[in-house]
């Protein structure tokens, strides 16, 4: 009754939801070239054979995923795999690192018609859904074409639980749509369970596995040179927020350390001209890298809003504090700086990745801080001493553990799921052949 309602409005409604997508496509938020995928309209053709479909939401979930897609298509040489997600900047970021034999789509928007029309085309075999982002009418039209469906790395913050334990008619029927589900912790397998979901295991985060970021050694080469033997930071993927505080941080520390030079990288780069112009009210001078404007002996802040760069900013400063945690956003993910000798520092809400920041933490890997003082205190400690920021990057590397065995206890558990599926030409044997662009599902 709960997916009629929903499937049944978001009918209704449909017109307004293209609407709103060709708002965000004015305002630089969606892909002008590749537009029609949003709307379920196909970018190519289906390849011949088997199709595994593995979504996202976004640039952290793809790039987490792409070891395990390796995986599977060098077990197959006749696999192929459809990767879908909702941003341009995934779509960026992925188009360089996907392996022969995958191919990329925008996911379309949860209406029932673009729905139909997405799924009458490619007509996957195997749908993986990676983390938290769950749409009703992708799942319940999956379902009903008799496509398996897991739920793998998942993520159910405590935030989210208790939103959907009010929530059970809604929530339940979408987690066992999914033959089984691997979560990306232990209390995220607990809750996730609790929320009526089948089959629940836990292995340990996909993200793990994933490779150093890249970087182009022209870029590293020509800001390390600007910045010479200048003592600098790095504060990653910041909410807002957390910029004011970085710049007052700043300003303290210029007083002890002559030279002084913070990376300041937002979580989202659109957000660069506000973030300046902020930082410019406390007196700051700010160079932006999508301006390209360099850096000079006068500039305090650099501001990385780029984007897809993450690998060049982690590899130009050693001590690194990791954005979202001094705020209430949940952390963003600490490996990625573990793995390229960072000695870190979050604050007190890294619950998107509990097991990671407490493994860090634990090994002196990491430090906590509680606001800007505390923040300005350890930068301060580790600008002094650096035979400490390489003890405390080498425990950082030691606790991001490779993530090889996540990967090949994924591979096991998706096993059963690969062999004896019908021909992608032909309907599911025991679901009657789906008219295009109907929309209609078994509910």
């Amino acid at each position: 009754m709960t997916y009629r309602l929903y499937r049944g409005l978001t009918t209704l409604f449909g017109p307004l939801l293209v609407w709103f997508l060709r708002r965000r496509l004015r305002r630089g938020k969606e892909d002008p070239l590749r537009f029609g995928e949003r709307l379920g309209q196909p970018g190519r053709e289906r390849p011949q054979g088997m199709l595994i479909w593995v979504h996202g939401a976004s640039v952290g979930e793809m790039i987490s995923v792409l070891p395990l897609v390796e995986r599977l298509l060098h077990q197959d040489p006749e696999l192929h795999v459809l990767l879908t997600s909702g941003t341009v900047t995934s779509a960026r970021i992925i188009a360089d690192r996907m392996p022969a034999r995958a191919l990329h789509q925008y996911i379309p928007i949860d209406q029932p018609a673009a729905v139909a029309a997405f799924l009458e085309h490619w007509r996957p075999n195997l749908a993986l859904w990676v983390e938290s982002e769950l749409w009703p009418n992708l799942i319940h039209q999956s379902k009903g074409r008799g496509t398996p469906m897991a739920l793998i790395n998942a993520r159910m913050s405590e935030k989210s639980f208790r939103r959907w334990r009010r929530l059970p008619s809604v929530i339940k029927p979408l987690l066992q749509s999914f033959q089984f589900c691997i979560a990306q912790s232990a209390p995220d397998a607990g809750r996730l369970a609790t929320l009526g979901a089948h089959n629940v295991a836990f292995h340990g985060n996909l993200k793990a596995a994933s490779a150093p970021l890249p970087v182009d050694p022209r870029d590293l080469h020509i800001l390390n040179t600007a910045m010479a033997r200048r003592p600098r930071w790095l504060a990653a993927s910041t909410h807002p927020g957390e910029e004011i505080t970085v710049g007052v941080v700043h300003r303290r520390l210029a007083k002890q350390f002559p030279g002084l030079v913070t990376l300041l990288v937002p979580r989202h780069a659109e957000r660069g001209e506000a973030i300046a112009a902020e930082l410019a009210g406390l007196g700051l001078t700010v160079a932006r890298r999508s301006l390209d404007q360099p850096i000079g002996a006068e500039t305090d802040i650099y501001l990385g809003d780029s984007m897809g760069e993450m690998g060049l900013y982690y590899r130009l400063a050693s001590i690194v504090f990791i954005g979202g945690s001094l705020v209430e956003h949940g952390g963003q993910n600490p490996l990625e700086a573990a793995r390229l000798d960072s000695a870190l520092l979050f604050g007190p809400h890294m619950f998107n990745f509990t097991e990671q920041a407490a493994a860090m933490t634990m090994t002196g890997g990491a430090a906590l801080v509680t606001d800007g003082n505390s923040l300005g205190n350890q930068i301060a400690l580790l600008l002094r001493d650096e035979a400490e920021v390489a003890r405390r990057a080498k425990a950082a590397v030691l606790a991001a553990d490779d993530g090889h065995d996540v990967v090949r206890a994924v591979l096991k558990q998706l096993a059963p799921l690969l062999p004896g599926q019908p021909p992608p030409d032909q309907p599911p044997t025991d679901q009657p052949p789906m008219e295009h662009g109907s929309g209609d599902a078994n509910a």
